[in-house]
């Protein structure tokens, strides 16, 4: 009988969603959550350095791209990955031409031609392994950013071909980021503005 209870405990903890449960339930959530396979994941919150380096990039990206035909979208844009079905919300994402949504809503899209992400102490070696895993999985991505918030340092992929990534690491205040996939430059003292390194990290 002690077994039998056990088991059901388990099974209660071990949850699963349909992408479509998890959107009705996101919705109505008061914080963000990823969605990674059947599993809900609360996202953690950015600290203030965080904010500001999305934000500065999204600032310059959308002032370099006003006239041209890409999008961009920050933060509360939720992305999915058909392949690894995860639903997760990219930092920025820059999109050429229309986005391609998922579902009848305008709150998740799925074709990002570049994207970042502010490293953060939580979620860093994710950041660097599985997710950019998932994201290359997409056939529209082309280039996928990282952004370290105790320093200036940007690890940057660029696809060159199919399968084959080529990764390019900036390390000084003065040193110039070359998007090359929407052929926009700026600088890291641009992107670092009013950052505090001083400050913890999440």
């Amino acid at each position: 009988m002690k077994l039998q209870t056990t088991t059901i405990e388990i099974k209660t903890l071990k949850a699963y969603y349909t992408p479509e449960e998890y959107l009705q339930l996101e919705e109505k959530a008061d914080s963000k959550n990823e969605y990674r396979d059947g599993e809900i994941i609360p996202m953690t919150g950015g600290t203030t350095n965080h904010n500001k380096l999305a934000g500065n990039f999204y600032v310059c990206l959308s002032l370099a791209l006003n006239d041209l035909n890409y999008e961009v979208y920050i933060g509360d844009v939720k992305l999915w990955i058909p392949r690894y079905r995860e639903f997760t919300y990219p930092d920025v994402m820059v999109i050429e031409g229309q986005p391609v949504y998922y579902g009848t809503n305008t709150t998740t899209v799925t074709n990002p031609r570049l994207i970042a992400e502010v490293l953060s102490k939580s979620t860093k070696d994710y950041d660097r392994s599985d997710k950019f895993l998932y994201y290359r999985s997409i056939p529209e991505v082309q280039e996928y950013i990282m952004i370290d918030q105790t320093r200036y340092y940007v690890m940057q992929y660029v696809k060159t071909s199919e399968n084959q990534w080529i990764l390019t690491e900036y390390e000084a205040e003065d040193d110039n980021l070359i998007l090359a996939s929407i052929n926009v430059e700026l600088s890291l003292s641009q992107l670092y503005k009013k950052v505090n390194f001083a400050e913890s990290v999440e």
